[in-house]
């Protein structure tokens, strides 16, 4: 033992311990030799043993501990991407009604074939793909489009696996199985380009397959022609064999990575950004194009009210009593519209027969007076003319609720997820820096417009997740970040360059995605 450095009981448990961790490291390195393709784990290894052997077993441990730590990390950071992927299936319920006949079936979703008819009813999750042959509702599809409101269903309307049904009775015939639903293909592009391996990675892999081999042939020349041509001692270069090996071996390039890390994650950390490898600092600076989601990520992913219009002779009080009557529901305007009210201490009154009219509104009685709060389909069924002042607020990406009686409108409430306090100032910085800014959204081209005018920024509209992939390959050729937080989102981040997650966004946006901002404040980028 003192003949290798291994001098006392402290140095001796170190290497002890050293070996075993990187036991997983070792076998990986034999494994290479014996499959004829030489990789990085080798090359530790070679270091290693060789500076034990030439009794310097503080430095061999040294490597092993640094490098393990750069294996586990990674290894941690794809176990939890993984583990998040399983939490979409919870988005898809296992078993669903289905029309067999003149009779009603509840069976396993596996079992549903391509050409059947589901029921979903409300509050209930869409199980499968398919298109709407009768019913109209709203669904929320936020998790699998981003838009950032419901939307409403009627025949003819595509939905999707994983949306919620939240006020009507939908039939839908299906049209994909199970494995093929959009959903499904979010796990399997976030799969795939999780696979994917950063340039310097990859660099590593080649340049270890073509040195390794080189450096041990070197020293075991070293060790053996000597003493076989000249009759030197065979002892004497068999050491110079090894110490050949451990300054050969680029020990620097193994272990730099981790070391690295550690300082980047520390200093990111204290400055309220969370970053997952090394792979975010060597990206970005080669990065040229920034794309943002909107929803949640520019926005703030709630509704606020931007616009109160009192029509026919009345007033604002009233307006807003009435509508935060009749509106009182987990429905995301219906708690824009109460919010807006509390605070301006309106309360809301008793109200009579209220109805639901699934996809259009609600109709109830108000002092024995019948009102209508909805959007402009209900309206129009009732033949009441659109005032202009509609038109030109949903031009500016608004969402509107209407409020009115059977023969007239009384007034109009619009509403707009409001853009994040620090979106201005960022994308100005970004595009002083030299920037390309892009965004990418679910939502329709009249929203987009108005939100990316307002920025002055790029964008395409009316994205499903695939959609967002595909944008981000075709900007990968300039270096792409995309920042996001969605399940929508998870397959573009993972297939960005770097990918940034808002800290409040979907698990698996947050696991799949290189850097967290923790405050959720953009300007951290």
């Amino acid at each position: 033992s003192s003949s290798l450095g291994l001098r006392s009981p402290s140095i001796i448990l170190v290497v002890v311990i050293a070996v075993w961790i990187g036991s997983d490291i070792f076998k990986s390195g034999i494994r290479s030799v014996l499959r004829r393709r030489p990789n990085i784990d080798l090359l530790v290894s070679v270091a290693a043993v060789g500076a034990i052997l030439t009794e310097h077993p503080l430095e061999g441990a040294a490597v092993i501990y640094l490098f393990f730590l750069a294996e586990s990390l990674e290894e941690y950071a794809v176990f939890k991407a993984e583990d998040s992927l399983l939490s979409l299936a919870e988005l898809v319920p296992e078993r669903t009604t289905v029309k067999r006949g003149d009779s009603e079936r509840n069976v396993p979703v596996e079992e549903v074939k391509v050409g059947e008819v589901i029921i979903v009813r409300p509050g209930e999750r869409i199980p499968l793909d398919g298109i709407v042959v009768s019913g109209t509702s709203q669904v929320n599809q936020a998790p699998i489009t981003g838009e950032s409101i419901s939307v409403t269903k009627r025949r003819g309307d595509r939905v999707f696996a994983g949306s919620l049904n939240e006020d009507g009775y939908l039939e839908i015939k299906v049209d994909k199985p199970q494995e093929e639903s959009l959903i499904s293909k979010i796990s399997e592009l976030v799969r795939k380009s999780l696979e994917r391996k950063s340039k310097t990675e990859s660099f590593i892999e080649r340049f270890s397959g073509y040195y390794t081999p080189l450096v041990v042939s070197i020293a075991v020349l070293i060790s053996i022609v000597p003493p076989l041509l000249l009759g030197e001692p065979l002892g004497d270069w068999v050491y110079r064999g090894l110490i050949m090996l451990v300054i050969a071996c680029p020990c620097a390039l193994a272990i730099s990575t981790p070391v690295s890390i550690v300082s980047a994650v520390t200093s990111a950390a204290r400055n309220g950004v969370l970053l997952r490898g090394g792979k975010p600092i060597e990206e970005v600076s080669r990065s040229k194009v920034i794309a943002f989601d909107k929803t949640g990520t520019l926005t703030k992913g709630e509704l606020a009210v931007t616009d109160v219009l009192h029509l026919n002779g009345s007033n604002m009080e009233e307006l807003l009593s009435i509508a935060t009557s009749l509106g009182r529901s987990k429905h995301p305007i219906s708690m824009a519209i109460s919010k807006y009210s509390s605070n301006r201490g309106i309360k809301p009154r008793e109200i009579e027969e209220l109805k639901l009219v699934p996809g259009r509104g609600v109709i109830g009685k108000l002092d024995g007076r019948k009102y209508y709060l909805g959007n402009r389909e209900l309206f129009e069924d009732m033949g009441i003319e659109i005032p202009r002042e509609i038109d030109e607020l949903e031009n500016e990406g608004k969402t509107i609720a209407i409020l009115g009686t059977s023969s007239k409108i009384i007034g109009v409430i619009a509403l707009r997820d409001e853009l994040r306090d620090e979106s201005h100032e960022l994308i100005k910085e970004l595009r002083r820096m030299g920037f390309r800014t892009v965004m990418l959204t679910g939502d329709n081209e009249r929203v987009a417009r108005a939100i990316s005018g307002e920025l002055e920024m790029d964008f395409l509209a009316n994205l499903l997740p695939e959609d967002k992939v595909k944008a981000i390959e075709r900007l990968s050729e300039e270096g792409v970040i995309m920042v996001g937080d969605g399940i929508n989102d998870a397959p573009a981040l993972a297939r960005a360059n770097v990918g940034i997650a808002m800290g409040d966004g979907a698990d698996v946006a947050l696991e799949v995605s290189d850097v967290s901002l923790i405050q959720n404040d953009l300007s951290k980028i």
